[in-house]
């Protein structure tokens, strides 16, 4: 096994770019507004919030949907990327569970409206939509990675795009875990930043309700705990199928293991797994676990996700940027070699557990990488900017009133105009 996996050529991420809209509203003023409503609520809504580890969450603009939000992140990255090497673009592909239409994949927006940017991107490419809940990102990024290993044609890349707006039924306990955000990654041969092993992915998939959307609602309906056993389960049997393919015990793995990145739906939730993962197959307490994780930097790389909250297919991806910049800022040039650990899950449900490698060029990535800016750029708002946005979209009429007088700055994508047909048009201001 070690021999054939050796022998195929390393692809995997060559840059990654975070985007999160600015508008925020900070979770404990949320909390003593839906109180100040319902008092009877107070105890059951302050021990959720509690329980998730939540501190505020970010939503779009009112001019802002998700392809918007996409397009924002892959403009963002290819602002970084050598322009030269648009011509290899092979793959556009979006993750996400926020789609804007039954038919046309989200990606296709992102193309055209890229395009329309004057940036250069081919049509010789191929565009496609990939939904699994929160791990339709992670799905799309492997199959992109498979696929440039199996062309080896030099010079070739995907664009993957996780992106994603959680919304969920209001006044409930799930309205802390809300968020939005979009993440946009360079997929290559011999990448810069992190090397995929995807030979040895471990895979689990049932059936189950956990969490799901009908198709007329603008809201997901989850059931907190539940969801939360069906994760871990996934977790450790995809984790154990994974240690499988590698043909390592499960604690050679874990312990040779650098950086640990889970879903995080919540705050909690990465502790909750780490540790459970973790205790079992290492045979530590609680608090050998957490100096163990607290050594590899893990409790810093979550931080963003108390702040921005759940962006779905895109969490797990936000928590790996800021635990290589984070793991960066402590070692240096000697966090190249380092072995990372991703564990995505998808309610409904799927788990998928790989191993990376961080390549031998990631410092100068790295270094060139300003993710702080990514959590300064909030902008309270208060609570009505937020109460509008929760209450629904508006009609294709009122929208196009509002959008044609909104404020919109200057290099931010935005949705121009629905027309009378319900086609939707992107723009870049």
């Amino acid at each position: 096994m070690a021999n054939s996996v050796s022998s195929i050529r390393n692809v995997g991420i060559s840059d990654i770019t975070v985007y999160i809209p600015t508008p925020k509203v900070e979770l404990q003023a949320l909390l003593k507004h839906r109180v100040s409503n319902d008092p009877k609520i107070e105890r059951r809504f302050s021990r959720a919030l509690d329980t998730t580890g939540q501190v505020s969450m970010r939503y779009p603009e009112p001019w802002q949907d998700n392809a918007a939000l996409a397009t924002q992140a892959a403009y963002e990255l290819l602002q970084r990327t050598d322009p030269e090497k648009l011509k290899g673009l092979r793959y556009l592909t979006v993750g996400t569970e926020t789609g804007v239409d039954h038919s046309k994949p989200v990606a296709a927006y992102v193309e055209g409206a890229l395009q329309r940017a004057g940036l250069a991107v081919p049509t010789s490419l191929s565009t496609f939509q990939v939904q699994h809940a929160c791990a339709g990102g992670t799905y799309a990024m492997l199959s992109i990675g498979a696929l440039l290993q199996i062309a080896h044609r030099p010079g070739e890349s995907g664009i993957v795009i996780c992106s994603d707006i959680a919304r969920y039924d209001v006044p409930s306990t799930a309205e802390f875990t809300q968020g939005a955000g979009a993440v946009a990654m360079l997929i290559e041969p011999n990448p810069r930043l992190l090397e995929l092993d995807v030979a040895t992915q471990g895979y689990s998939s049932k059936d189950v309700d956990d969490f799901f959307r009908p198709l007329d609602s603008l809201t997901a309906k989850v059931k907190g705990g539940y969801s939360v056993l069906c994760y871990h389960e996934a977790l450790d049997a995809a984790f154990r199928d994974h240690c499988e393919r590698l043909e390592k015990s499960p604690r050679e793995v874990l312990e040779s293991t650098d950086m640990f990145v889970f879903h995080v739906p919540f705050y909690k939730m990465a502790f909750l797994a780490a540790h459970t993962l973790l205790e079992a197959h290492l045979d530590r307490s609680p608090d050998e676990v957490e100096e163990f994780l607290k050594a590899r930097g893990f409790h810093d790389s979550v931080e963003a996700a108390a702040q921005v909250g759940n962006i779905y297919s895109g969490a797990a991806y936000m928590t790996l940027a800021f635990h290589l910049a984070g793991n960066y800022a402590r070692l240096g040039k000697d966090i190249v070699g380092q072995r990372v650990l991703i564990c995505s899950y998808g309610s409904g449900n799927t788990m998928s557990v790989y191993s990376a490698t961080v390549a031998e060029r990631a410092p100068e990535v790295l270094e060139s990488w300003d993710l702080p800016s990514v959590l300064s750029s909030a902008d309270d708002r208060g609570l009505a900017p937020y109460e509008a946005w929760i209450s629904g979209y508006p009609n294709r009429e009122s929208y196009n009133a509002m959008v044609e007088s909104a404020e919109i700055p200057t290099g931010c994508f935005y949705l121009k105009n629905i027309r009378d047909d319900g086609y939707r048009e992107y723009e870049i201001r």
